[in-house]
């Protein structure tokens, strides 16, 4: 996999998707709550803000808000994040919501036996209705020039165009030779009135033949890309390495131009202790980062995404695979030590995680 080198490029990492206002009600849950603490969040977003503000990496995002204060809002708090928002394109505001509006999502982080829960309000946003030809993907990747491209699954479900946008960027980058990921990320709640498995099969697999590295877990592989796993025993698959190399193996069967695909391992016992290691297959091997086992969660949410950036800047940074990966599993298990979707670690901090540091107080 030649990765572009950063000299000739003004993006480190360029990502494709929807910025959503996470209303998160603390230790209550949604249904009971009175109040709400506000984060900005969305799958392929979070990937450049963790690499823009853990990993000091210069990113963008591509996406569309409706132009009213929610909107303002979630811009003001991306604003934070440090990510460019030059590419962020305003929608009119009809007033009421009816034409087009911004995403919510309602995230209750779970305790103990009470898994995690999330309820999206997000149809009829201005990112859904993006149309082909609207984004100069030409001038974002020749022009401009960026060493990665990232988007995925959730940005690919919220309607009928958004897979045709992904295409779109995807054949653009690889054109001007970027690099493409593409997080599986599949989330029945959004395919359901979607066509449901079967459409996010269809769709997910058009789009993961023009990618080279692959990100998902176990649901992601068998209800987004419809593969079976015999002989595995699916109630502890969650942490067994054997049945994501025969996953894998299916996987590059079918899609042999991937360069790397890699998954976490997370085994729930509760909401608030996870086992949570990672694995990834790269040019005929495999490779496993280190289990850390009852892992102490305060929120799950963005886990997957910090590991996914993690281990994106690990190969931008020029590292090899096994560093990489031992670099993503670390960042996502931190970020699922503070609230929000987003990480809140430090390069140092996570450096620090991969040599098994330990939480004795720094002072």
């Amino acid at each position: 996999m030649k990765i572009k080198s950063k000299e000739h490029c003004r993006w480190d990492l360029v990502s494709l998707g929807e910025v959503m206002l996470r209303l998160d009600p603390g230790e209550t849950r949604i249904s009971t709550a009175r109040e709400f603490r506000a984060w900005e969040g969305g799958g392929e977003y979070n990937v450049a803000r963790g690499l823009r503000r853990c990993f000091g990496m210069e990113t963008a995002i591509v996406t569309s808000l409706a132009d009213n204060p929610i909107g303002r809002l979630i811009e003001d708090l991306m604003l934070q994040g440090g990510v460019s928002l030059e590419q962020l394109r305003w929608v009119k505001y009809d007033g009421v919501g009816r034409t087009v509006r911004n995403g919510l999502n309602f995230t209750e982080r779970g305790f103990g036996i009470r898994a995690a829960l999330g309820c999206s309000d997000r149809g009829h946003t201005a990112v859904s209705q993006l149309k082909p030809g609207e984004i100069d993907w030409e001038k974002i990747f020749s022009e401009q020039g960026a060493c990665w491209f990232h988007t995925g699954g959730i940005f690919c479900a919220l309607s009928e165009t958004t897979p045709v946008i992904a295409r779109e960027a995807m054949e653009a980058a690889k054109r001007a030779g970027t690099i493409v990921s593409y997080d599986l990320n599949y989330r029945a709640s959004l395919w359901s009135s979607n066509g449901g498995k079967e459409k996010a099969q269809a769709v997910n697999r058009a789009l993961v033949s023009k990618v080279d590295v692959l990100f998902g877990n176990e649901e992601d592989f068998t209800a987004a890309l419809g593969y079976e796993v015999e002989g595995v025993d699916e109630a502890h698959s969650q942490l067994a390495p054997g049945f994501f190399q025969k996953m894998i193996e299916k996987v590059k069967r079918d899609f042999p131009d991937l360069s790397v695909v890699a998954t976490t391992l997370r085994n729930a016992k509760t909401a608030t202790r996870n086992d949570w290691g990672a694995i990834a297959y790269s040019e005929g091997e495999f490779y496993q980062a280190a289990n850390r086992e009852n892992l102490e969660i305060f929120d799950r949410v963005g886990g997957g995404d910090s590991f996914a950036s993690g281990l994106i800047y690990g190969l931008l940074s020029g590292k090899d695979i096994a560093w990489a990966l031992e670099c993503g599993a670390a960042h996502g298990a931190l970020a699922m030590t503070t609230p929000g979707d987003a990480s809140m670690a430090s390069l140092q901090e996570v450096l620090e995680a991969m040599k098994g540091g330990t939480a004795r107080i720094s002072r």
